[in-house]
Formats: structure tokens, C-alpha cells, sequence
């Protein structure tokens, strides 16, 4: 029997996924063969043949395809493909779209008259635009690229506001940037987000985790020594580590910290499981490993996946309104730090402070909750010996 295979979910917003194959359609494949390239939003991941096999491929190479819909199938020898996806369907449709695509002849705009011839390269600009060329109005006996180029510009300045300048470039939202606007966008709008500020003494924190750097095989940061000190505020705190699905709100035992990773096309969130658990050594060591799979864009999709907190750390600003990730609810932005003149029993000295920044959503987290958490967490800060244990 037929074993279908379908576009893998790697992470909780994937929507779709662009499908590469490394093998064709027919031939064999065993168990844990790598099959094809699978690149979403944010990762690129080697789907591996589950079963031994003829590959029938469905979806084809390079193909945008909807998350759990069918790439293709294991067969067995001689067995043929389901019917609704048989090759010949396929190719026949194929070819019909091409045709219609690439048919010479097109009727000038609101022409209303006969047909109007295009040039080869203004329907090959055209494909690469995005733009029916039937749509193109021309004054000549055939459309040609310059009047596909100059339709372009219009429609691009038709989108803009009145008044403004014509743009150096305008670059459609695509890939991971588009994932990343789409998740923003969906986060404001299905939550009612607060923010909590709270500058906290990082003095001694800084000191103990230079200490500890030199007894380490990994350098500990302030990053490194935040975390630790989120997942102990978060146990005195538990309802921050929450999640809001379908009106049920699940709080966790296990605290699994998000941190946002800046990549050059935009930002990924490596997920570190059972912080609560772990030495803060082995915190830095596995955020350093996440930190450069990302950037290498080797991370595998359970990497970032099972987030219940998030943490964002921008260091060249004071302090920051941090959006949640859709689901979770609270995120804590970090800024900058910087010494500063503080009253210390009565006494003014130079301290080093840093500006916490905590986003909840107020659909789960009660503003006296939330006050709760940053009061703990800058206990936890500013009395850090227990962080380094």
C-alpha cells in the first residue's frame, strides 16, 4: 500500500515549506536516505526516506507546499501510484498551465479590440514581476519589456501614499522576513500585551560570572546568568510560564527559554529545555552551540520548538517593548548596560544597571503577577550566588 509522504511541520508557525528533491520519481530509496531539502521560513532540514521504496514524487522540485499536504509515496515494486495522482494527470495539467502561461498572443488592457502580440521578453519580465501580461496596456503592435517595466512602476507607485518620493527599491516581503511580519502581526492582534519595566543592579551578577568564566570551557555572559535567573524567578512564580491555546491556559513545571537569535534575513528563537535543571555552564555551552547552528542554518526543527518563555537581549539599547511569541505569555526584553550614580545607603556610587523589560499578555497574567515575577527575578539578579551552584 501507497505510504504518503507530507510537507514536515518545523515549528510551531510553520505554514509551508518549499520542497527540493535529491531523488526522482521512480527511483528506489532505503530507510534514512536523504530524500529531498525541505526550507522553511526559518530552517533548511533533510527529509529522510521513512520506509524502504519506489519514490512517486507529487509536489515538484521547488515547489511552495502547504504544511501536511503530500510531497509524494513510498510504492512497493510494480505498484502504481494513487489515482488522483497519477503522472499523466499531472503532466497533462502541467502542460495546460504552461500553455496558458506562455501563450504569445494577449489582449492589450480595456482594449476591447483584437489580440496584442507580446515579445519574448516581456513575457519572461512579466513571469519574473508577477504580472498578468494581459493586463499590460501598450500603444505599439506588441507588448514589449519596457512596457511591462513601465506597468510595474505604476502599480508600485498606485501602492504608495501621495506626495512621497519614488522609492530607490521596493522589495516584496518574502521568506523569512514575511514569517516573521506574519507572526508579529498575528501576536498583536490575538493578544492584549502589557509591558513592565524595571532597571535592576547587575554589579555583582557581572563580577561572579566573570569568575566563573575562567573555571568554564565556555565563557559566561550576562545572558547566560539572566536565564538562570528567569527560570528562579519563574518558580516562585509559576503562572508566568504559560501558554494560552484554544482558551485553555497550560502552565509548565519544566521551563524552556526561548532566545532570539539575529540572523542577516532576520531572527530565529533556539529553544533550551529544562533550564530550571541546568548548571549554568551547561546553559551557556548548549545557547553558544544553538546560537551558531542558527547562523550556519544547521539547526534541526525540535530545536525551536517547546518554548514556554522567551528572552530577547539587544544590548545597544536602553530598554525595548519586546513582542510575545504567539502562545506564550510573558517575554522579557534586556537592554543595555551601563554604569551609573546610584543612592546606596545613603551614599551615592557608581553602579552597573540594566533596564528589564517583561511583555505579558494580560488575557493570562494579572498586572500584580507580572509585578510578582520582575521583583523576583530582580532578587535573583541582584543576589545572583545562587545562579553559579
Amino acid at each position: 500500500m501507497a505510504t504518503p509522504i507530507v510537507m514536515p511541520r518545523l515549528g510551531d508557525f510553520m505554514t509551508e515549506g518549499v520542497v527540493t528533491w535529491n531523488k526522482s520519481s521512480g527511483d528506489a530509496v532505503t530507510r534514512g536516505e536523504p530524500l529531498a531539502a525541505i526550507e522553511s521560513e526559518k530552517l533548511t532540514y533533510d527529509l529522510e526516506a521513512a520506509e524502504d521504496g519506489i519514490l512517486h514524487t507529487v509536489a515538484d522540485s521547488g515547489a511552495t507546499v502547504p504544511v501536511d499536504q503530500v510531497l509524494g509515496y513510498f510504492l512497493a515494486e510494480g505498484e502504481e501510484p494513487p489515482a488522483a495522482e497519477k503522472p499523466a494527470e499531472r503532466r497533462a495539467a502541467a502542460r495546460s498551465e504552461r500553455s496558458s502561461r506562455s501563450a504569445p498572443s494577449r489582449r492589450a488592457a480595456g482594449s476591447g479590440g483584437p489580440p496584442v502580440r507580446s515579445t519574448p521578453g516581456a513575457r519572461k519580465v512579466a513571469t519574473s514581476l508577477g504580472i498578468d501580461i494581459a493586463e499590460v496596456p501598450t500603444s505599439g503592435a506588441r507588448i514589449t519589456e519596457a512596457d511591462v517595466r513601465a506597468y510595474a512602476e505604476s502599480q508600485t507607485a498606485s501602492q504608495l501614499p501621495p506626495g512621497v518620493p519614488t522609492p530607490s527599491s521596493s522589495v516584496e516581503m518574502t521568506g523569512m522576513r514575511k514569517g516573521i511580519a506574519d507572526h508579529m502581526r498575528s501576536s498583536i492582534a490575538n493578544t492584549a500585551q502589557l509591558s513592565f519595566f524595571l532597571e535592576v543592579d547587575v554589579t555583582d551578577v557581572q563580577q561572579m560570572r566573570r569568575v566563573a568564566s575562567k573555571d568554564s570551557d565556555t565563557t559566561i555572559t550576562l545572558a547566560h546568568a539572566i536565564i538562570k535567573a528567569c527560570a528562579a524567578a519563574i518558580s516562585r512564580v509559576p503562572a508566568i510560564n504559560s501558554i494560552l491555546s484554544e482558551g485553555t491556559v497550560h502552565q509548565f513545571d519544566e521551563v524552556n527559554v526561548g532566545f532570539a537569535a539575529a540572523l542577516d534575513e532576520g531572527l530565529i528563537v533556539p529553544v533550551i529545555g529544562g533550564v530550571e535543571q541546568k548548571s549554568i555552564s551547561e546553559v551557556a555551552a548548549e545557547m553558544d552551540d544553538l546560537t551558531t547552528k542558527a547562523k550556519e542554518g544547521t539547526l534541526l526543527p525540535d530545536a525551536v520548538l517547546g518554548g514556554t518563555f522567551t528572552i530577547s537581549v539587544l544590548g545597544i539599547v536602553d530598554g525595548f517593548t519586546p513582542i510575545l511569541n504567539a502562545g506564550q505569555s510573558a517575554i522579557l526584553g534586556v537592554g543595555r548596560s551601563v554604569q551609573k550614580p546610584v543612592v546606596r545607603r545613603n551614599e551615592v556610587v557608581v553602579r552597573e544597571m540594566l533596564t528589564l523589560s517583561l511583555t505579558v499578555d494580560h488575557q493570562t497574567i494579572d498586572g500584580a503577577v507580572a509585578a510578582a515575577f520582575v521583583r523576583r527575578l530582580q532578587q535573583a539578579i541582584e543576589r545572583p550566588a545562587p545562579l553559579f551552584k
